[in-house]
């Protein structure tokens, strides 16, 4: 029997999953990730799916994306970079750890800044984002992919849509650059 230093390329993990799949007649099944609370929006799913890569059976480990979950992430990333230009002191309420303080007229100011800073970068359109797929051939488990779709919201049928193209080499991604507000999606 051999050991696979990825079990992700396991055949017994591989036909687990492909039995999993069946019986829950889908070609993919959702994973539970504790640690992501945007799993809940409707605007992102984490699954894994088996398919091929470079002739041989995988399990592909994916996170699945809407472009616009995209858009705000990277505007908010940008805009906390800037405000801790001006208030080093600011960690984001997702990335306190316990004991951390600060006061809270600098919070206020800092979270009024923060807001500011995300309404410029979306009226000037400083950040566009395009659909994309990443892939992490040294995942822990069998491949990562990142994917990123020009999509409303992620449903079975994105998902079984992408898996079929994905699988079949027939995936086209939109590479038009997309920039959106808060209010209202722009082009």
């Amino acid at each position: 029997m051999a050991t696979y230093k990825n079990e992700g390329y396991d055949p017994q993990e591989i036909q687990a999953l492909k039995d999993e799949c069946r019986q829950a007649g889908r070609s993919f099944v959702y994973v539970e990730d504790d640690d992501l609370d945007v799993l809940e929006s409707g605007e992102c799913v984490h699954v894994q799916f088996p398919g091929q890569y470079k002739g041989q059976e995988v399990i592909y480990d994916a996170l699945i994306y809407t472009l616009r979950l995209h858009h705000s992430s990277m505007v908010y990333e940008m805009a906390v970079d800037q405000v801790k230009k001006t208030f080093p002191e600011y960690v984001p309420p997702e990335d306190r750890q316990p004991g951390y303080r600060i006061s809270p007229e600098d919070e206020e100011e800092a979270e009024m800044a923060l807001t500011e800073i995300i309404e410029e970068i979306e009226e000037t359109e400083t950040v566009k984002v395009q659909e994309h797929v990443e892939i992490d051939t040294e995942f822990d488990y069998g491949i990562s992919l990142d994917v990123c779709l020009n999509t409303e919201e992620i449903t079975d049928e994105v998902v079984e849509n992408f898996i079929r193209n994905f699988n079949s080499n027939a995936l086209s991604l939109d590479n038009t650059l997309y920039s959106f507000t808060s209010d209202a999606q722009e082009e």
